[in-house]
């Protein structure tokens, strides 16, 4: 089933990729064995034919007939058992990529010519080029922060179970990675991927119940103490190393550069699930995880650390909190063997994972947080550095000591978010006055600073309608002195319209008596600018809140610095790609100079998504691409569904997704882009292609009639809004219309039916009227030379070549009489964009500068399409039948997951 040989179509691979090639035949031969194996060689037979049928579609011009009349009414099993087919075919070549970029990577580092762009030793280098000393680069280090948030939104559709399963393959290719192992040992690895491919295809995809809050966290858990606990120190010193080499040394020793963020167990908008409850459970649970990891790393540094004391010395301080330890534990004292009574090191750790143990059970003797811990690994580090250690078990210690930095006794930061109406009714309540969340925002606001202050007692404290909010903010208090200051993150305030959003937190807390010992509330308050309009109000709101009194004061009790989130989502989902991304553009750059204006710090949190329709895309591009001095050495954003999957489901691919983050944010701060006179110019052309862009996509969207009917019966959002994989409803509210409906299923809807229309809808139009307005040259030359445009360009052009606008004919027909009122419509505007981004960027094919992601499109595409022209029969036969919840809706879900790893997008 590989594309080795292929006699239908020409795959022209580098020879750079010579052994990704190889590793996608290996991996497809075994996908084809276990089929033939697992149900029948018939079965594979049929399997090959649809592909066959598939690509000469594609490479020959046969019509999509003689692919979809060999799907049409087949019996449910063997639909769903076709789908499972092509999908495990889909995981393989994604396995072997994510490995290829391995082999990339160590093929730069083998050669030692130069970096691997994107790298940090490459953003090093280009810095000191452009003339940035040393002292610098230091001087940035103490607020570098890099800062991934992991969100459950329900994008993630693949079990732990297979996540395990699909690691034990990679591991086998990273084992031969270089062609080093014997034949035998090749022949063992192959068995070994056997074994986890059977296994998977035997493995149900989805959980038979939709997963708890609880199930998600164990999903995130698993990146945060598995693969970035062991990423963090390498990270740290992949960054010395590269200091090294392009200075010629590093600036003492580096300060914690990375943190972790979650918001699972937090996020409370929209999911009656999260509360209180979620919040303390999940503290709990990081804490026990991380204390776990500790415990572990400690028997084995002792095991490492066998020095005996007639060999070296021991510094006086550590043998003197040994033995007070000793006195302290005394069971764990005694369970030291009798000879290992000599060795100091060995001794003193096992004496602090007691310590570690009885912190965890909350036990006499707990470390009442995790910076004595860290006193105690200095006494190690110390004493090893003194006695001639550096080198025999030095180096263990300090990723010890790196972990504990960044991690702490809470493994994450918990944010917390809510929607700005859940305080409205609940200060309503508390005072007594059911019209409070209709009164102008500036009288709210009084009222909301009397309450902060005191002055003017809330008069029903123990409302029961404020009772749930109230819990909230009492669970943190409870949680901060137990956990630690980092262990919550931002408070973040979704639908965020004005200063009484912010002001409002602060009252609520006040009234939970969340208070820290100076009498501030000790939360970071972050509004969540998510719609189009909101984002263009945001400058109004900061700048309310920067002149409100009570306010400013919280902001001085928490270093003046304001975190605002950005939101992608809504954003495009409001008013289309374009306007939503000249709206962030907009708002960073005005919020930036208010925040310098008042004295603030700004500090911006990216609530991307995983697609670029939700601000998905190239971390490192978009960064660079910010506006001037909106960076500021700190980058915090989200990570959602199958992107935490991609970026850091390998411990390589972690790092590297790190360094490329962490290397463009470097740039962005030490030497932004300098000042641009064409950039006023552009920012009036951006903004009016911003314009039609977004009348165009809201005349289609939320003005034309019958469009919601549409949507509904050319995707397959009905069974999108009925999948198994996340706690979180999938609407605001009961509402049927596109406003009520989530960002992510709208994307997903969208992109299952291969149509992508909520990355280009009104794009063509902007760049049209763009181009007949200022003239193609100067609407090129903007594409060619803005970063910010670029990007835009560049996202667009490959959402475009992701799209099949014949397969999405064959989904709009399930409209009936409706198709032939929109289709056109559609299909003009996708060739309208296709047409105006070739010629602005001046060539003939999309993707034309990016030839591996155009041939792996290319490679992906006579599988994913047979799924998708499944999928329309079925939808169809599932909804004449009243979409019951059977066996044709399970084959369905099948087809869901299929398409999402096909096109490796989802929401």
């Amino acid at each position: 089933m590989a594309d080795e040989n292929e006699p239908l179509r020409d795959i022209d691979l580098p020879p750079t990729d010579a052994l990704l090639r190889d590793d996608v035949k290996r991996l497809g031969a075994l996908v084809g064995e276990i089929l033939a194996e697992q149900v029948s060689p018939a079965f594979l037979a049929e399997v090959e034919a649809l592909r066959v049928a598939s690509i000469r579609r594609r490479e020959a011009g046969a019509p999509i007939e003689a692919v979809s009349t060999r799907l049409q009414g087949l019996p449910l099993d063997q639909a769903e058992l076709l789908v499972r087919a092509f999908a495990s075919y889909f995981q393989a070549v994604n396995l072997a990529e994510r490995v290829h970029r391995i082999r990339r990577r160590r093929d730069y580092q083998r050669l030692g010519e130069a970096p691997q762009p994107g790298g940090l030793e490459d953003s090093l280098r280009a810095l000191r080029d452009e003339g940035v000393p040393v002292q610098d680069v230091a001087a940035l280090l103490p607020r570098l922060r890099i800062e991934p948030v992991f969100t459950a939104h329900p994008t993630e559709a693949v079990r732990r179970a297979l996540l395990e399963k699909e690691s034990e393959v990679v591991r086998c290719l990273v084992e031969d990675i270089d062609r080093g192992l014997t034949p035998q040992e090749r022949r063992a690895d192959v068995e070994r991927m056997r074994l986890a491919l059977t296994a998977s295809w035997q493995t149900d995809e989805t959980p038979p119940e939709k997963p708890t809050v609880a199930d998600e966290f164990e999903h995130v858990a698993y990146y945060l103490s598995d693969v970035l606990y062991r990423v963090l120190p390498v990270f740290h010193e992949v960054f010395e190393d590269a200091l090294r080499s392009v200075y010629g040394s590093a600036p003492g020793e580096l300060p914690p550069l990375l943190g972790f963020g979650s918001w699972v167990g937090g996020d409370m908008d929209g999911n009656p699930n999260v509360g209180a409850d979620t919040i303390a459970a999940t503290l709990a649970g990081q804490r026990a995880l991380v204390l776990g990891n500790y415990r572990r790393e400690l028997a084995k540094l002792a095991d490492v650390l066998s020095q005996t004391e007639g060999r070296v010395g021991i510094a006086p301080a550590l043998r003197t909190r040994a033995d007070d330890y000793a006195h302290r534990f005394p069971g764990a004292a005694e369970a030291i063997k009798a000879r290992h009574a000599d060795m100091p090191y060995r001794r003193f750790l096992t004496l602090l994972a007691a310590r570690i143990e009885a912190t965890a059970e909350d036990a006499p003797g707990a470390y009442a947080d995790a910076g004595e811990f860290l006193a105690d690994l200095r006494l190690v580090e110390t004493s090893l550095a003194s006695h001639r250690g550096e080198h025999a078990g030095g180096f263990a210690v300090r990723r010890l000591l790196r972990r504990v930095q960044a991690f702490g006794f809470h493994l994450a930061a918990l944010d917390l978010r809510q929607e700005s109406s859940q305080h409205d009714a609940a200060l309503a309540a508390l005072l007594d006055d059911p019209d409070f969340p209709a009164r102008p925002w500036p009288e709210r606001a009084q009222r909301l600073r009397d309450l902060v202050a005191g002055t003017d007692p809330a008069p029903n404290p123990d409302a029961a309608d404020a009772a749930r909010v109230l819990a909230v903010f009492r669970t943190i208090a409870g949680a901060l002195p137990r956990y630690g200051a980092r262990a919550i993150g931002a408070y973040i305030i979704s639908m965020s319209r004005s200063a009484a959003d912010a002001l409002a937190v602060l009252a609520l807390a006040r009234q939970a008596g969340c208070l820290d010992a100076n009498g501030a509330v000790p939360l970071d308050v972050a509004p969540l600018f998510e719609t189009v309009d909101d984002l263009d109000s945001a400058a109004a709101t900061l700048r309310s809140l920067f002149a409100d009194p009570v306010y400013r004061e919280h902001l001085r009790e928490r270093g003046d610095r304001q975190v605002v989130m950005l939101g992608y989502s809504d954003s495009a989902k409001d008013g289309g790609l374009v306007a939503s991304r000249w709206a962030l553009q907009q708002t960073q750059v005005q919020l930036t100079a208010l925040a310098a204006e008042a004295g603030v710090r700004i500090a911006f949190f990216h609530g991307r998504g995983g697609s670029l329709s939700r601000g998905g895309g190239k971390t490192g591009r978009a960064v660079v691409a910010a506006p001037r001095g909106s960076v500021d050495g700190y980058l915090r954003l989200t990570e959602q569904g199958e992107v935490i999957h991609r970026k850091y489901g390998i411990r390589a691919l972690a790092l590297r997704n790190l360094e490329q983050a962490t290397g463009a944010v470097l740039r962005a701060t030490l030497r932004p882009r300098k000042p641009e006179p064409r950039e006023a110019v552009w920012r009036e052309m951006a903004a009016a292609i911003a314009a039609a862009a977004r009348a165009h996509y809201r005349g289609l969207v939320y003005e034309r009639e019958g469009f919601v009917d549409y949507f509904r019966a050319a995707t397959p959002i009905d069974v999108i809004e009925r999948l198994r994989i996340g706690s979180r409803p999938s609407k605001r509210g009961n509402a049927g219309g596109v406003s009520s409906l989530r960002a992510i299923p709208w994307v997903f809807a969208w992109s299952q039916n291969r149509c992508g229309l909520t990355a280009w809808l009104g794009v063509g139009t902007g760049l049209a009227q763009g181009i007949e307005r200022f003239g193609h040259d100067a609407v090129a030359e903007m594409a060619r030379d803005w970063p910010f445009f670029a990007t835009l360009v560049d996202d667009v052009e490959m959402v475009l070549a992701k799209s099949d606008l014949g397969i999405f004919e064959r989904y709009s027909r399930l409209a009936g009489d409706a198709h032939a009122h929109f289709f056109p419509g559609i299909a003009a505007e996708f060739e309208r964009t296709r047409a105006a981004i070739l010629s602005i960027k001046g060539t003939s094919q999309l993707l034309e500068g990016d030839f591996r992601l155009r041939q792996s499109i290319r490679l992906r595409n006579p599988y994913v399409d047979p799924l998708s022209l499944l999928q329309v029969d079925l939808l169809a036969r599932w909804r004449a039948a009243g979409r019951p919840e059977d066996a044709l809706f399970h084959a369905l879900v099948t087809t869901v997951n299929g398409i999402a790893a096909g096109v490796q997008n989802t929401g």
